[in-house]
């Protein structure tokens, strides 16, 4: 596959109306993120082995964690690229809030068996509740053992999401739990019991 593909890093100070509006874009690629911005870290170990760290990063690069968090995914392209945009959400019927987002920087995993990562960072565009950025990076270290990494910053995207702020924070924890479990049923897949 090659050196790992650095997504575009977009640096406008003049947003587009339908795009990225949000400070430190591509931040969460180094854990950077904008001052007053609520941040999120979480790292769980999935498992071993180059098979295991290869089943994480494709279902990371194919929306796939995405679904099975529970989230209905739309995305223009069927695999994570940098520029794709995707809105997915959960929710049912018209209680569904949807979430749009544009990839802002990606990780694709090489062939060689050494430390390496996997993974992407997508931004919010209008519509999203949040102003901000989220990333799901899978690793695996130089033992050959396999981290998901799970990195964000955000802040609510207008008033309402703001005086909302509690449900919201706990609306994040539990979408973040998922994508953990969705990430430990990737790692264990093929796995003999």
């Amino acid at each position: 596959m090659g050196p790992p593909h650095r997504g575009p890093r977009v640096k406008s100070r003049h947003p587009r109306p339908d795009g990225l509006d949000y400070p430190g874009i591509g931040g969460t690629e180094h854990g950077e993120a904008p001052r007053s911005y609520a941040t999120v870290m979480k790292e769980v170990h999935l498992g071993a082995g180059l098979a295991t760290y290869q089943r994480v990063a494709a279902g990371i690069l194919s929306w796939e964690l995405q679904r099975r968090a529970g989230l209905r995914v739309r995305a223009d392209s069927p695999t994570v690229v940098p520029g794709a945009r995707v809105v997915s959400g959960f929710g049912i019927g018209p209680f569904r809030l949807k979430v749009p987002c544009e990839v802002v920087w990606v990780h694709e995993p090489r062939r060689q068996d050494e430390p390496q990562s996997a993974g992407f960072g997508y931004g919010a565009l209008p519509g999203h509740p949040a102003r901000g950025e989220e990333s799901f990076e899978v690793r695996i270290d130089g033992c050959g053992e396999v981290f998901l990494r799970i990195r964000a910053f955000s802040k609510p995207g207008n008033w309402f999401y703001a005086a909302g702020a509690p449900v919201t924070r706990a609306a994040q924890r539990y979408v973040t739990s998922r994508y953990i479990e969705g990430a430990r049923q990737l790692a264990a897949e093929g796995q003999i019991p």
